[in-house]
């Protein structure tokens, strides 16, 4: 009893104490865990102004504040460079290591001021404007990095532009003073004016060790192919002035020439060109009776003549660009910018990005023994070619010249994708002006083969004076269920199209859009009305085609949107009398064309015929005025593999009211032409694209005997 009752007194009084003692480690626990989260919001949402000592801006810390270093006499010189460096070599690729988004990182150091032992800065300049613009905008990119362990490169914050501004060998003691030199491995270092006099050597006189360097003026013999990246000259002069963009086509000038330091032997065999060629040349030299000044230096004379520079450049095809006591030359920056075709003469130069810019498209290199030939060689060039160039001119400047950014960041991208290489950016992507608006439009070529998400399908229709006849297509055409928008090229210079209350009503959307030039290309053009996927090219006398072919048609093509889908098919045969391709036209029981005449086919093909067709069969085409319709058959048999789609047992067009002189097709040169065309493209492309197939898509029910109200596509025509 004693033993039991001991038991039950002393029991109650424990477990009380027991949960008292948890109460007060779980409310310890909670009060600890709620400060912490108090604690941390506090840190994140007050007002404060922490930041990382790595990080690189001007904003933050100004030239002055930096801190001063000071080199001693005998601190250590880098090597004076190693020409034998590349990728492989003198780069530590794996620094940069995996990441998702296939980019390098790039740390900046912090700015420093460095001094001799007697305080004398190493530059006579500091920190340019130019080079302070170039690392804010890399500081700024999705290249930046502030954490240095991450970095795949390093860039000094010291400024090694201007040669002229530097003490070569206390710049170079600076550079093995920074913390991650290592011999200059993975290092970038900007240089746009190298060299000094007498010499002016085409890279930078610093030892540099093994760093990377982007150079303004590199030569055959200092360029390291592949490891260095050649930049332009920036010109602010080009960068200060405002200049509308002037369209491609002649100028009031052939040549120009503007440059005022040209060697006495170029500037006599310009004059001689002056005097042979009188007014299609104009030689622009320095102004002689205006103070030297920033003003000046925007003025160009010749005999008394005062000219506004760089805005003269805009009056000129062609824009000479000598070497001077340096290859690069900033006049190169400004001719592009006024969308002149540069004339560079400056044996073994290396052009701005020439690793990746194809600058036969937008310059003539002519070798300086031939400076006398200058005149003749142009003359040889095509007045369309010369738009072209003068178009791409303008393009290279506004993409890679036109600021101290545009400069650095394709630096770094040139670097990044020789890091990268299966995730480098395309020839077309750095040489193609990016007026073709790829986002807008979806190859269907590596997609599933469903049903385009844009429901309906855009009539193009071609005309140019059939007025009536055209009236009668879109009449027609507006009667198809999936018809989304009605687009009228209208391809007649010299003639308005009707006024807006003559044209038919119908209830899509319908827009005409008229061309500056007639040519067959600009049925394919990929115009920015064009939203659907499905594209129905028309041409304006095909009103034989009822609205139950055409429906019909538009389905087969929602199951096959990588194909040519269309009506009449053609053939192309192999003369073996004669040793070449043969346009058919007859009825045979296999087909490898059919013609755009009326034809569904995917928009994307639209971009690949204006922007991507091969050599110059657009050209020809419009030159022509024949074969588009076999051209868009050949791009679209090389691209897929595969053969058109013939629908409904439609073989030919006819157009009871049309006259010979109505139709282009009716011409007595035309069927010949069109063999020519085929043969010429072959050649062109290298192969023979175009694939033979004996069968077309007719609707399930077609021949049945059933009721026609039972049938989906109960009007399907005639042959």
């Amino acid at each position: 009893m004693y033993t039991s009752g001991k038991y039950s007194s002393r029991g109650p009084a424990l477990i009380p104490r027991m949960k008292t003692k948890h109460r007060i480690y779980y409310i310890t626990l909670f009060s600890v865990v709620l400060l912490g989260l108090i604690a941390t919001g506090m840190f994140q949402f007050w007002p404060h102004s922490i930041e990382s000592t790595a990080d690189w801006t001007l904003d933050k810390r100004s030239v002055h504040d930096a801190p001063l270093i000071r080199l001693p006499v005998s601190s250590p010189i880098p090597e004076r460079g190693d020409l034998s460096c590349r990728m492989h070599t003198c780069f530590d690729v794996y620094r940069c290591g995996y990441n998702p988004k296939n980019r390098i990182k790039v740390y900046i150091y912090p700015l420093q001021r460095f001094v001799d032992e007697l305080g004398v800065p190493i530059s006579s300049t500091g920190l340019s404007r130019e080079y302070n613009d170039l690392l804010s905008a890399i500081s700024d990119s999705d290249f930046y990095t502030d954490d240095v362990t991450r970095a795949c490169l390093f860039i000094p914050s010291i400024d090694v532009l201007n040669q002229n501004s530097l003490r070569i060998r206390e710049t170079a003691q600076a550079l093995a003073m920074l913390p991650r030199w290592d011999k200059g491995m993975n290092h970038l270092l900007f240089n746009m004016l190298p060299g000094g006099p007498p010499d002016y050597n085409t890279a930078l006189d610093v030892p540099r060790d093994r760093a990377l360097l982007a150079g303004g003026g590199f030569s055959t013999w200092t360029y390291r192919q592949g490891y260095d990246v050649s930049i332009p000259v920036y010109s602010p002069l080009s960068a200060d002035v405002e200049q509308p963009e002037k369209q491609p086509g002649p100028r009031r000038y052939f040549i120009l020439s503007s440059q005022t330091a040209i060697h006495r032997e170029y500037r006599a065999e310009l004059e001689r060109l002056k005097e042979e060629n009188g007014e299609a040349l104009l030689l622009l030299d320095k102004c002689s009776n205006l103070s030297q000044g920033a003003a000046s230096a925007r003025k160009r004379c010749y005999k008394g003549q005062v000219y506004d520079y760089p805005q003269i450049l805009q009056e000129s095809s062609f824009c000479v660009v000598l070497r001077g006591a340096r290859l690069g030359q900033a006049a190169l920056s400004d001719v592009l910018q006024a969308g002149c075709v540069p004339v560079i003469l400056a044996d073994s130069y290396i052009l701005p990005f020439s690793e990746v810019l194809d600058w036969k498209r937008a310059s003539v290199v002519i070798p300086e023994e031939k400076l006398s030939e200058m005149y003749t060689i142009l003359k040889s060039i095509p007045h369309r070619q010369v738009e072209e160039m003068q178009r791409q001119a303008h393009w290279f400047w506004e993409a890679y010249f036109s600021s101290m950014k545009a400069i650095g960041l394709t630096t770094l991208q040139i670097i990044n994708d020789r890091i990268y290489p299966y995730a480098a950016r395309t020839y077309e992507q750095w040489n193609n002006p990016p007026v073709v608006k790829w986002s807008s439009v979806n190859s269907p070529l590596f997609l599933p083969l469903i049903p385009p998400r844009a429901p309906g399908f855009t009539a193009v229709v071609l005309t140019y004076d059939r007025v009536e006849s055209l009236f009668r297509v879109i009449t027609e055409i507006s009667k198809v269920p999936s018809l989304a928008k009605l687009l009228v090229v209208w391809n007649n210079q010299n003639k308005s199209p009707p006024e807006e209350s003559l044209w038919p009503k119908i209830g899509v959307p319908l827009k005409v859009v008229r061309t500056k030039e007639n040519k067959l290309s600009n049925r394919f053009f990929p115009y920015d009305e064009i939203e659907t996927e499905a594209v129905l090219a028309i041409d304006d006398d095909i009103i034989m085609l009822t609205s139950d072919e055409l429906q019909f048609g538009y389905e087969v093509w929602r199951e096959f949107p990588d194909r040519l889908v269309g009506y009449p098919g053609r053939l192309h045969l192999w003369d073996h009398e004669m040793g070449k391709w043969k346009y058919e036209s007859e009825w045979t029981n296999e087909v490898s064309m059919v013609l755009t005449g009326a034809a569904f086919y995917h928009k994307y093909f639209n971009y690949l015929y204006t922007y991507k067709m091969p050599g110059d069969i657009k050209n020809w085409v419009d030159a022509h005025m024949n074969c588009e319709d076999i051209a868009m058959n050949f791009l679209v048999a090389n691209i897929t593999g595969k053969a058109p789609i013939k629908v409904t047992p439609r073989k030919k067009f006819k157009c009871p009211e049309c006259t010979a002189i109505d139709g282009l097709s009716l011409d007595q040169t035309h069927m010949v032409e069109r063999s020519e065309c085929i043969n010429k493209f072959a050649s062109v492309f290298g192969t023979m694209p175009l694939k033979v197939v004996e069968h077309r898509a007719d609707p399930v029910l077609y021949k049945d005997d059933f009721p026609e109200k039972l049938k989906s596509f109960p009007n399907i025509g005639s042959l």
